[in-house]
């Protein structure tokens, strides 16, 4: 076990430890209404769920890698996919297992801890791979052996995606760093951003939409970048009394009518595709 994984192991089992699932399950009990809403305003959610995602999964075998709170495993689970949800946090596996008591799914999810890349599959297995804000957690070579597995796990048909960062711009990327947000300091303060940045688990690493396309296109047939956030991102210096969710929502929509070139390189965030692995 690398530093970096042990890092996360401690950090991401504290962070889930003292989650309530009432939320979680307030959102299965009202799921039409609440993928209406959040996968037209909340960036992850449009994003992962793009091109009509929630539609395509009921009856298939879905991998969640990194699932966390387990919140998207749940939802996916509530739309009839049959879902595996993998996470090095002992802490994710407690609250599946609360979820699956506490919500009648047609398919209970099934959770599976540990490193990923030490974990027995079946092959040609999975319909769907995916996740949410989790490759970035990767070192450049432990993500390659990630894609790796994928492709074996993978049906012919199946299909690979995430959600992450987007780092196309250093100047912007910059400039988010001196932006204050819940749980990280601003790099204007300086000591506080160096004592939060030892603790962050994130590895230094590449995060740009060229190097997702390069990875894709080494081990698949097609490739798919979905750039998000580049006017959804300044929602952040709106006032505290202002319609955050309305301008986010219609950010997304006039976001579209954009030039893919500029969408790419002010993008926070974006959606990577991968499809038809190569055999």
């Amino acid at each position: 076990m690398d530093k970096n994984q042990a890092k996360n192991i401690v950090h991401y089992n504290r962070k889930y430890k003292d989650i309530a699932i009432e939320e979680t399950l307030e959102k299965l009990k009202n799921l039409d209404k609440f993928l209406s809403d959040a996968t037209q305003t909340d960036t992850s959610w449009v994003g992962l769920y793009k091109h009509g995602f929630k539609d395509v999964i009921k009856g298939k075998k879905v991998l969640e890698l990194g699932c966390g709170d387990c919140v998207n495993a749940a939802v996916m689970a509530g739309l009839g996919a049959k879902v595996y949800a993998n996470d090095i946090a002992s802490t994710s596996g407690e609250i599946v297992k609360k979820l699956n008591q506490s919500y009648n799914f047609e398919n209970p999810m099934v959770f599976i801890e540990g490193d990923f890349l030490k974990v027995p599959f079946e092959e040609k297995d999975f319909d769907f791979v995916v996740g949410k804000a989790f490759i970035h957690h990767l070192t450049l070579p432990i993500e390659q052996e990630f894609i790796e597995k994928i492709v074996r796990l993978l049906k012919r048909e199946g299909e690979a995606r995430f959600f992450e960062p987007a780092v196309n711009n250093k100047f912007l990327d910059e400039i988010r760093w001196h932006l204050p947000v819940p749980g990280r300091p601003s790099k204007f303060n300086r000591k506080a951003f160096t004592k939060w940045k030892e603790n962050d688990p994130h590895p230094e690493r590449d995060n740009s939409s060229k190097h997702f396309r390069r990875v894709g296109a080494e081990f698949f047939e097609e490739v798919e970048i979905i750039p998000l956030g580049t006017l959804e991102r300044f929602h952040r210096i709106l006032p505290k009394n202002a319609n955050h969710r309305k301008f986010r929502r219609d950010a997304f929509i006039y976001e579209e009518k954009l030039p893919n070139n500029l969408n790419s390189l002010c993008a926070r965030s974006q959606v990577i595709i991968y499809r038809k692995p190569v055999q």
